[in-house]
């Protein structure tokens, strides 16, 4: 995967759009025929579910200007979204972030843009973009540290759901019983160590960006930052024990808000990795501190995974209906 460079009016049906709806900004890529990014936009995502749909209208339209392609050229889009996400029915319930309870998203975008639309959970269209990026190795979990804590698995290619779409909820395996209240109503969660919103509310302190105050601070000597800057390490420590031992993946891929520490969080993590491992010659084994790895800042991930789901999506489609006229 290339980024960006400018794109013609190109053939026929050849972009594959992407769109990353986060809580504050969407990130959009297009991507052409050989899967170059020819362009990536970013606009910023409204509140409520009207607002949400156009801003998916709106960042395609911003693509359109910015790649030089017009509708015709579309093949399809793809968005990656939070909250609990139908993607076969392509429905979105509880977005919280984005002040979004229920959202029949592919039929209201559909009413605007006739072209193959498809939806998916954020975090398992960040695995795909991810791993893409990686040369699509046999077997990687995308482990999302952001607001909230959460995986997605991809094997040959493919999403790894589990029986019910719940494979890779590492937030919520309990790693503590009389740790935090998780807003899950379990204690000691994962999510609850190393989860943006719970340690910046156990920190309690005002400021823009509490988990890098939390570091500062932390390197400056203070107690409690110190307690909650391990309680991260421990965190994200667990999360990657359990995706290596339940799945066996070959690698752990890092990213979300929490990633823009860059070295001073892979440093504490992988201490901690070690320090655990040092006790077990069963951790030694598995080498964890040798299969992490860490989205660079500014990675397209997120949004080139929805591409890929879009895309997957005209795919299927394509070839039912192929079948259906045989």
């Amino acid at each position: 995967m290339t980024v960006p460079e400018r794109a013609g009016a190109g053939e026929a049906r050849s972009m594959r759009l992407g769109l990353d709806v986060g809580g504050t900004k969407t990130d959009a890529v297009a991507l052409d025929g050989t899967d170059r990014i020819v362009a990536r936009v970013r606009v910023r995502t409204g509140w409520g579910r009207d607002a949400v749909v156009m801003t998916i209208l709106d960042a395609i339209a911003a693509l359109r200007a910015e790649g030089s392609f017009d509708h015709d050229a579309i093949a399809s889009v793809g968005v990656g979204i939070p909250g609990l996400v139908d993607a076969e029915g392509g429905r979105v319930l509880h977005a919280v972030n984005l002040g979004v309870q229920e959202l029949e998203l592919a039929a209201a975008v559909r009413e605007a843009l006739d072209v193959p639309f498809a939806v998916e959970n954020d975090v398992k269209a960040a695995a795909l973009g991810a791993a893409a990026l990686h040369g699509d190795p046999p077997s990687m979990a995308y482990l999302n540290l952001g607001t909230g804590v959460a995986a997605g698995i991809v094997v040959d290619g493919a999403l790894w759901r589990g029986a019910r779409g719940t494979a890779g909820e590492v937030g919520h395996i309990s790693i503590d019983p009389r740790g935090r209240l998780c807003g899950c109503g379990q204690r000691g969660c994962v999510e609850s160590f190393c989860g943006g919103g719970a340690v910046a509310k156990a920190w309690g302190r005002p400021g823009e960006l509490p988990i890098l105050d939390i570091f500062d601070a932390a390197e400056g000597g203070d107690a409690t930052a110190r307690e909650l800057r391990e309680g991260i390490a421990y965190g994200a420590a667990s999360a990657v024990r359990i995706l290596v031992l339940s799945a066996d993946v070959e690698t752990v891929v890092l990213g979300g808000g929490l990633t823009a520490l860059g070295d001073r969080l892979r440093g504490v993590l992988t201490r901690r990795l070690r320090e655990e491992a040092e006790v077990s010659a069963f951790l030694r084994s598995l080498r964890l501190d040798e299969r992490i790895e860490m989205l660079p800042a500014g990675s397209p991930a997120a949004a080139l995974g929805a591409a890929l789901v879009g895309a997957a999506h005209d795919r299927v489609g394509t070839e039912q209906g192929a079948e259906s006229h045989g």
